[in-house]
């Protein structure tokens, strides 16, 4: 590891927090999608323990995959919405190039 690599890892913070706080009925929203996948997560297992036909369980992975993505999506979109918005109205165009990213690795 070169001396500016670890510079950079020494100066990054554990994790960033949002400038714009999700707003309670976001928030709400978001966890009971997250709740509801723990659920369906849940019930793989216990499909599993069942030793429940590999199709049933297929169309499950199927399930949690497709509510996954979609909550993928509506962090994305607010992302897009606030997070985004913010660092362009503050000249941060680097921003964009992260959101492509991020984008790439949604999908």
């Amino acid at each position: 590891m070169s001396h500016e690599e670890m510079c950079c890892e020494e100066q990054a913070p554990a994790f960033r927090t949002k400038h714009t706080p999700r707003d309670e009925a976001q928030l709400k929203q978001l966890k009971n999608r997250l709740n509801r996948m723990v659920g369906q997560l849940n019930g793989i297992g216990r499909m599993l323990d069942e030793n429940r036909y590999c199709g049933d369980i297929l169309i499950q992975i199927g399930a949690v995959e497709k509510a996954l993505q979609n909550f993928g999506y509506i962090v994305l979109q607010d992302h897009m919405e606030s997070c985004v918005v913010e660092e362009v109205s503050k000249g941060n165009s680097a921003i964009m190039a992260e959101t492509i990213e991020l984008m790439k690795k949604l999908k």
